[in-house]
């Protein structure tokens, strides 16, 4: 997914669980391919612009792909796309890769000034 779009769903979600409460930080954790966490803090700010989020904090856990290699019996986290092809410690091709490929919405908090509300619902799962 293109990290703006990524920024705006992340956005989108978080203001549906904060139904207009005030939002000071959100925890979302990326499954799958490398993204840069200064691209998504930035574009973050940027789709939070104007809205209830603006101003939050965001916590990004990132958990990388790896390439599972039928040669050698070795597991590899990725570090870029390329490195889905073949084994980064064989060369082998023989690879399969292992892991999430979703964003999910983990949790928000609600700024300390927010009036009570209903809880939050349950995690937003996403396909990357």
């Amino acid at each position: 997914m293109h990290e703006m779009g990524m920024c705006d769903a992340i956005v989108d979600a978080a203001r549906r669980r904060a139904r207009g409460r005030p939002v000071s930080g959100v925890r979302v954790r990326v499954g799958g391919h490398p993204v840069d966490p200064d691209v998504i803090d930035q574009g973050f700010r940027l789709a939070a612009e104007g809205t209830e989020i603006e101003g939050a904090v965001i916590d990004l856990v990132m958990e990388p792909l790896s390439v599972h290699c039928r040669d050698c019996g070795g597991t590899t986290p990725v570090g870029s796309a390329a490195q889905l092809a073949a084994c980064p410690v064989c060369g082998g091709v023989d690879v399969e890769t292992r892991g999430r490929d979703d964003v999910v919405l983990e949790s928000i908090t609600v700024a300390a000034d927010a009036p009570d509300a209903a809880p939050e619902p349950e995690p937003e799962r996403g396909s990357a």
